[in-house]
């Protein structure tokens, strides 16, 4: 890439777009740091019923050795939700296009698991409806702060109270107030690396909610600085933040 106007290509669903590379991230394991995807498998090796509430494309289900003989999940928008009947259909799992808001399509204790990977809401007393007595809700969601270097790079320092909502133990309140026991939350920093400017564009033109108005032509001279300083002194660093809540119906 020799600077910004060499990214100014649409990039979606798995497409590079020309780029060199991605973006990289460390990636976590269990035990120990965040990994939902881990923890999904394993639950629904063993449950019976199972929803997958804003699934995207269907990709965790998807990556499931063994899903339960009930296996539903939920989608408000349309693109993933194509993508992910698509994906998961063979598999016998329904996939149901839903708004994101309460109530969801379900009966009361339709499910002994229910999951969600960066949920963008979490509806708690939906979730605890939906559980079965004894059941689990397992999810990964965006911590607070995640990424904040690379979108303070464009948009300057933000609120500091700005990401309360994605706070843990925010999380952990609305469980409890909707009657769930939380066993387990854990919070993981990640390290993520721009080797070049191209991947700084790529990520948020896929993250689009990182820089809501970001086009190359809008921000084309902060990208310009943003490419000197990764040509002169290495990788652009950033930070993801994750956290992994599971909880129980009593």
């Amino acid at each position: 890439m020799t600077g910004p106007g060499a990214c100014d290509r649409k990039a979606e669903g798995g497409e590079r777009s020309g780029l060199r590379r991605r973006p990289t991230t460390r990636r976590a394991c269990v035990p120990g740091p965040v990994n939902q995807a881990g923890c999904v498998r394993h639950g629904l090796g063993r449950a019976s019923a199972a929803l997958d509430v804003q699934t995207g494309g269907g990709e965790v289900l998807a990556g499931a050795p063994v899903l339960p003989p009930v296996t539903a999940a939920t989608e408000s928008w349309p693109p993933n939700a194509a993508k992910a009947t698509v994906l998961l259909h063979p598999r016998g799992v329904v996939v149901v296009a839903d708004p994101d808001e309460p109530p969801l399509p379900f009966a009361d204790a339709a499910f002994d698991l229910v999951t969600s990977r960066h949920p963008v809401t979490v509806w708690w007393r939906e979730i605890a409806r939906v559980l079965r007595p004894g059941g689990t809700y397992l999810s990964q969601q965006v911590g607070p702060a995640s990424a904040a270097e690379v979108y303070e790079f464009f948009l300057g320092p933000q609120p500091s109270g700005a990401g309360g909502a994605r706070d843990p133990e925010t999380a952990r309140a609305g469980a409890e107030a909707a009657g769930l026991e939380v066993l387990d939350l854990r919070l993981e920093r990640l390290r993520m690396e721009f080797h070049d400017i191209g991947a700084v564009v790529y990520f948020l033109r896929k993250v689009i909610w990182m820089v809501p108005d970001f086009t190359v032509e809008r921000y084309r001279a902060r990208l310009y600085d943003l490419h000197r300083l990764i040509t002169t002194r290495g990788p652009f660093v950033a930070h993801s933040t994750r956290f992994l809540i599971e909880a129980r119906k009593p």
